[in-house]
């Protein structure tokens, strides 16, 4: 006889975590406000300003997915509730093991969703821009830049993102010097600003002729993609800009023209850079929707400073610092420093199986700031 007790258990685990979690988005202020901007969408005029409207509607969309989100698995719990009856009554060993495979499932889904219920900072919901830079090094440090921006691109493409490379340095024999790229899609910079900081590799040297072990390094930055912040002003006379040849793929285009922008901007000492777009004027606005993020990203971690300067509190600033070792010999051996998450498959990871560290980064600081 097949026993469903157990099942019936999980379940209820699973619909306890779900209210938890749907409680943490504080369900009746979203439906309040999604009445509210549908209110507004109805009004005369609504579409007289543009850019407002289309402001609103990206909100309304995003607060409305997110309702759609937890109404689902409301209902697939409902399902699976079903699904148990079914089974007790015809005692089909089949279903049974199909039930089982449907519920690691769901338990697997909704731990995701619970995860992104964490990501409510203030720019969690928006694209990335990232840049990794080659440390010391040369060619071994820029091969490992050349290997993280495909394990990068490995993941952006399993998780469904837009990818698009704004600016580009290839190393001189080998690898890249700097690449800087755009990640398009939900909560993007909330899971990926788990991965800014300094990654370190231990191998075996391709480079080295007598096969020596070298330690390498390159760090990431990762930011939010700001089109507009109010609390930011940049002054034209703040502003050095250079124009220069594109130097990355684009056909006869590349080349030919001074196409590609580089800006400075004077009193933080910031340069950002964009070669990506086909025209001057293309590439100076994505240049400055970058340089707009690089100084909201830099104003939220002088908050940060100050803040724990105020309660008294020591809180680690992992900007900057070597948050992840990668060891290709003498063992394989991936390990986060800062939660001490680690695991051998070194290999899954540089395949873009990175998930298990950024969930594991979300818990900790969700428990830190408790």
């Amino acid at each position: 006889m097949i026993e469903v007790y157990e099942k019936r258990e999980k379940l209820k685990n699973l619909k306890e975590t779900l209210d938890v979690a749907y409680g943490s988005i504080a369900p009746d202020k979203v439906k309040s406000r999604i009445a509210e901007l549908k209110e507004i969408e109805r009004s005369d005029g609504f579409w007289n300003d543009t850019q407002r409207a289309q402001k609103v509607s990206k909100e309304l969309k995003q607060l409305e997915a997110k309702i759609e989100k937890f109404e689902k698995f409301f209902k697939r719990l409902s399902d699976l509730s079903d699904m148990i009856d079914i089974v007790e009554l015809e005692q089909d060993e089949s279903e049974s093991a199909k039930l089982d495979d449907e519920i690691s499932a769901t338990a697997k889904s909704l731990e995701e969703l619970r995860l992104a219920t964490f990501l409510s900072g203030k720019y969690d919901s928006l694209n990335a821009i990232l840049t990794l830079h080659a440390g010391a090094g040369g060619t071994e440090a820029q091969d490992w830049v050349s290997m993280l921006y495909r394990m990068y691109m490995r993941y952006l493409d399993s998780k469904g993102y837009k990818v698009t490379e704004l600016d580009r340095l290839d190393g001189d024999e080998a690898g890249i010097k700097s690449v800087t790229f755009k990640a398009e899609g939900d909560n993007a910079y909330g899971y990926l600003k788990a991965e800014k900081g300094v990654h370190r590799l231990v191998r075996i040297s391709p480079f080295d002729a007598n096969s020596r072990r070298h330690t390498s390094f390159a760090s990431l930055e990762v930011m939010p993609e700001i089109i507009e912040d109010n609390e930011i002003e940049i002054r034209p006379e703040d502003l050095k800009v250079d124009t220069y040849r594109s130097s990355g793929a684009g056909g006869q285009h590349v080349n030919k023209t001074e196409s590609a922008i580089r800006i400075t901007h004077i009193p933080t000492g910031i340069i950002v850079a964009c070669q990506n777009e086909r025209s001057q004027i293309q590439n100076r606005e994505t240049a400055m929707c970058m340089l707009r993020s690089k100084l909201a990203e830099r104003r939220e971690r002088e908050r940060e400073l100050e803040q724990a300067s105020i309660s008294g509190t020591l809180k680690k600033i992992e900007w900057g610092s070597q948050i992840r070792s990668y060891v290709f010999c003498p063992y394989t051996l991936v390990k986060d420093h800062r939660t001490d998450y680690e695991t051998g498959n070194i290999q899954a990871v540089m395949d873009g199986d990175l998930d298990p560290f950024i969930n594991e980064y979300l818990k900790q600081a969700n428990t830190n700031r408790k």
